[in-house]
């Protein structure tokens, strides 16, 4: 499942609390033995476990290398972002959130041949190292496209547009950050030499160029992902998840897939304090 979140994230947890009440009556929310079906058939189990991999861009923030933790960073991880409670946590909000309606229509479309496939190949991606091969190769790819004039990339944008209609990836980001750099301020990790207004337009004086390079980058990680299916299916991929039934599933999964990202974050910052850089020997 292809996530770009669709919320802003400055109140994600009141979205997702207007969300269960405008979205969901409780008498038609999914049970727990279908949300893990879901989770499962989707993909969805997967990318939430590939959050794990963006842990060591938090030490990265605070201008610390992960590597001066030695191990304990490693036990850190593990434990902070363990897939068990990322996926508590997802099945905790979807059960009060999302309608059974909305989770067999998601559900049906990823259990087609097509689906699966798509699911195989999202699932690789996400939990692929990024050590630039991916993003060279996708690059390429692209520009392979650009050359011959295909039309292949208006539909890998349409495919991407789907996923960010409204572009709140670029906001999801920054409250990560944003939620990250606060609790690790208020556990004594770091010391802002700005408050939290200031703090957040500095980062919107920087929105253009970040849009920019993540609307470039989702389509080089498209067209990496997608490379093996033909136009037709990418087409068809696109104008599924363009159904407005879909873009209500992706609305809610997108705000709960950062909001455990940023939970995460702030627990990471909140442990931080206890841990010393040390050398394994």
């Amino acid at each position: 499942m292809p996530l770009a979140l669709r919320q802003p994230l400055v109140t994600l947890s009141a979205a997702v609390l207007l969300l269960m009440s405008a979205l969901v009556p409780p008498a038609q929310a999914a049970d727990e033995a279908k949300l893990r079906e879901y989770l499962e058939v989707t993909g969805f189990d997967v990318a939430l476990e590939s959050i794990r991999l963006s842990a060591d861009s938090a030490p990265e923030m605070l201008g610390i290398e992960a590597d001066a933790f030695g191990s304990e960073w490693s036990r850190l991880v593990s434990e902070v972002f363990a897939t068990d409670i990322m996926h508590e946590m997802a099945l905790t909000i979807l059960g009060e959130t999302l309608s059974d309606e909305l989770l067999t229509h998601a559900a049906d479309f990823y259990a087609t041949d097509l689906g699966q496939r798509l699911v195989a190949v999202e699932n690789d991606s996400h939990m692929e190292e990024e050590d630039g091969l991916k993003t060279e190769s996708g690059a390429a790819i692209m520009q392979g496209l650009e050359r011959i004039d295909s039309p292949r990339i208006d539909l890998l944008e349409r495919l991407t547009t789907a996923t960010d209609a409204d572009g709140a990836s670029l906001r999801a980001i920054q409250e990560v950050q944003v939620r990250f750099l606060m609790a690790a301020a208020a556990a004594g990790v770091i010391e802002l030499q700005m408050d939290e207004p200031d703090l957040r337009e500095a980062m919107r004086s920087q929105e253009d160029e970040m849009r920019t390079a993540l609307a470039a980058s989702a389509l080089t990680n498209a067209a990496y992902t997608y490379q093996a299916f033909s136009d037709a299916e990418v087409e068809a991929y696109a104008e599924a998840l363009e159904d407005p039934r879909m873009q209500e599933v992706y609305a809610l999964m997108n705000a709960v897939q950062y909001e455990i990202m940023a939970n995460r974050f702030e627990a990471v910052a909140a442990r931080l304090s206890d841990m010393q850089p040390s050398t394994d020997l």
